[in-house]
């Protein structure tokens, strides 16, 4: 199984990923930053809101004409006057209220008033809202009555049909109550109700309470107007209900409160044009600003959430894009903005028309202590911040002002800051990892130029064929290189030594063992007793061993010169294996020796490039072998196979078996298996190291092993063709 290599250049490149700690410590430096700058926007919002407090503390009269002193507030009694956005068109088709449905009334058998008989919810009810537009008051109320009667048209009463009633204390605090009483569908006029409680009779019309009445599938529909200096706070609405056209009378009353009774009357909260004229100069606060009474309806407010971003931050850019404001649009921030997120144009406000507002911060602030809050809006697109602040009058909370800005103005600078950031350190990554790994690369090819050299300096046999150049460079890789040099050349004159040690040694031994040669003849030529015979017999026969040693030990040494000398010459391999096998037939009588030959290298030539004559002396060397290997009348075969790229020589024979461990060693030199050894022969382990070195000047190389069965032992001789 191959190995993964973890390289130098990986392994910088892997460590230089390190280098992203350094985007990830900005990143979290500039969310710190963003932190600190919410910080200081809260307390700017609670110093607005405490400003704003400020202009409205113990200025009750900025709150006598609401509904701010009441204890409590009766939903759907006490009303409150939404700001409407365009005048309404009076023509009963609740066109213009379709934008505030969201915000009416429904009024019921909770709000009945006089009830005759048992409530029938399809006999009468209705919804309600009330708004103001500049200096008016706009009601409207859509009816669901069974049977409309309207008023006959020879009749001086108004309260025998169905009518509308509208009670209110005027401008100088005196109760007044009026009916809309209409002989028909169409354009309305009120009548003013004498003073008399139990009476309805009409005193007078008043023209400046205005509207539509129109019939529809389910009941009639009735649009009003009339100018807010006709009343103060306190007003009542009530619909009465006649069914029977004979005796006409009423069946039920339901209204936001009694219009009989002036104490009973609600009120209805028309923002404060007052308080609204002081926040006008804050719409250049980027900021929305509310005030609410204690009962946190809204008195007024000035600007609008989606432009109040906190942090201007404006960006301005060029006419011309230049090239790198291309790369930053096209490539870079679409990059960046996978991590980051831009602050939204646009995200759903639940306050847009809100008349009441709710939270914890507006709780505290009504309890007399300033508290913020943050908020999420609903589409999770924006983070609003809110300050609220009390306002004071006679050491009492009657309200809270309420300042909100949304964080898009620190998200955008945050987002500045980090995309000059990403700038730098992409620039820093970049640049960085690419000078790791050109070192990395420098230093990779400079120890693989040394790992070469140091390869081809040696060859596959171990011998010193070649040089390492000492590196003149002053670091480590240096002076390892100067250290391999060093090395390298006393291991060449180490190995030169060797090399040379065994022609030395012949050389040297060749005159003593000459003269103890001839010794031992002169002693043999005369007279000797048999006893001086024998031990003279046994010198001659060390001295001949001796001889034979020095013989093998200078033949690897000779054989190599010869080769280098040699020169080559094509021959018949077929014919030198015959002339081979012929010979040791009659050398080795007790063996028995076939060749056999494929069809292509029996019908053709066989022709190879080298020496005839050392091909013989490594067929020698390799039958020898097994001649010593095998058993007395065994067979030694020698088969030839020819293909297109390879000519293979297989050499077998029956006998002992190599050891697994040994059977890569044995063409080495000076290595032997044999167990024992003959008298007469003196065997160094050179055989098989000289076939080799016979087989490779032939192009050809050499393996040994066993056979198949375990039955004896196979040498291969392979020649590229």
């Amino acid at each position: 199984m191959h190995r993964f290599r973890f390289g130098i250049r990986l392994k910088l490149v892997v460590f230089s990923s390190f280098l992203f700690a350094i985007p990830w410590l900005g990143y979290q430096y500039v969310w710190e930053l963003e932190t600190y700058l919410r910080i200081g926007q809260e307390q700017t919002m609670v110093g607005t809101a405490r400003a704003v407090a400020t202009a409205l503390h113990e200025r009750p009269v900025l709150f006598n004409s609401q509904s701010a002193f009441l204890s409590d507030v009766k939903p759907g009694t006490d009303l409150y006057a939404y700001q409407i956005a365009y005048p309404i068109q009076l023509d009963g088709k609740l066109d213009d209220w379709q934008e505030y449905q969201h915000l009416m009334i429904n009024y019921g058998e909770p709000y009945l008033i006089d009830q005759v008989q048992d409530y029938d919810p399809q006999s009468l009810r209705f919804a309600h809202m009330v708004g103001q537009y500049d200096r008016y008051l706009y009601a409207m109320f859509n009816v669901i009555d069974d049977k409309v009667i309207f008023r006959p048209n020879n009749s001086l009463r108004i309260d025998r049909n169905d009518h509308l009633q509208i009670a209110m204390t005027d401008e100088n605090g005196q109760f007044q109550r009026y009916i809309i009483a209409p002989y028909k569908a169409g354009w309305v006029n009120a009548y003013l109700l004498k003073n008399e409680i139990e009476s309805l009779q009409p005193d007078k019309p008043e023209t400046r309470i205005q509207g539509q009445w129109r019939n529809t599938a389910d009941g009639y529909v009735i649009e009003l107007r009339f100018p807010l200096s006709m009343m103060s706070s306190k007003i009542a609405f009530a619909i009465v209900d006649v069914d029977d056209m004979v005796s006409r009378k009423v069946e039920y009353t339901i209204g936001t409160a009694n219009p009989s009774q002036e104490d009973s009357l609600g009120t209805v909260l028309v923002p404060s044009p007052e308080i609204e004229n002081i926040l006008k100069g804050l719409q250049y606060s980027n900021a929305r600003v509310w005030v609410v009474d204690k009962h946190r309806r809204v008195l007024a407010r000035s600007g609008q959430i989606q432009r109040s971003t906190g942090v201007q931050s404006e960006v301005t850019y060029a006419n011309k894009q230049s090239w790198w404001q291309y790369i930053e649009s096209e490539w870079l921030f679409p990059l960046y903005y996978k991590i980051l997120t831009k602050p939204p144009a646009d995200f759903v406000d639940e306050l847009q028309d809100a008349y009441a507002l709710k939270g914890q911060d507006i709780s505290q602030a009504l309890q007399g202590t300033p508290s913020t809050l943050w908020r999420i809006s609903p589409d999770n697109k924006a983070v609003i911040l809110s300050a609220a602040h009390p306002i004071y009058i006679d050491k009492k909370v009657m309200g809270a002002v309420v300042v909100e800005q949304t964080t898009n103005g620190i998200r955008t600078l945050r987002n500045k800051a980090l995309e000059k950031q990403f700038h730098f350190f992409l620039a820093v990554i970049v640049l960085g990892t690419f000078a790791l790994f050109l070192l990395a690369s420098r230093i990779s090819w400079r120890i693989r130029s040394l790992r070469n050299e140091t390869e081809e300096a040696i060859d596959s046999h171990g011998k010193i064929v070649g040089q390492i150049l000492p590196s003149k460079a002053n670091d480590e890789i240096g002076d390892l290189s100067r250290t391999f040099n060093s090395v390298l050349v006393k291991l060449g004159q180490y190995n030169a030594y060797l090399e040379n040690m065994a022609s030395r040694l012949s050389h040297e031994l060749r005159t003593p063992v000459a003269i103890v040669n001839s010794s031992l003849d002169n002693l043999s030529g005369e007279n000797q007793s048999p006893e001086s015979q024998q031990y003279i017999d046994r010198a001659k026969e060390g001295i001949g061993r001796l001889s034979k040693i020095l013989t093998n030990m200078s033949e690897a040494t000779r054989l190599e010169q010869a080769i280098q000398n040699n020169e080559r010459e094509t021959f018949n391999l077929i014919a030198v294996l015959q002339g081979c096998v012929q010979g040791y037939k009659q050398v080795y009588p007790l063996r028995e020796f076939t060749l056999q030959l494929d069809n292509k290298s029996a019908t053709n030539k066989v022709i190879l490039s080298g020496a005839p004559e050392l091909f013989a002396q490594m067929l020698d060397k390799i039958i020898a072998n097994a001649v010593d290997f095998s058993a007395d009348s065994s067979v030694i075969n020698l088969s030839l196979q020819h293909t297109e790229k390879h000519l293979n020589l297989q050499i077998s024979n029956i006998g002992a078996t190599l050891p697994e461990n040994m059977q890569h060693q044995l063409f080495d030199s000076m290595v032997s298996v044999r167990k024992s050894q003959s008298s007469e022969q003196a065997h160094l382990g050179l055989g098989l190291f000289i076939a080799k070195i016979i087989a490779q000047y032939h192009q050809g190389d050499i393996t040994i092993h066993n056979l198949q069965d375990h039955s004896g032992v196979m040498v291969t001789v392979s020649f590229s063709l």
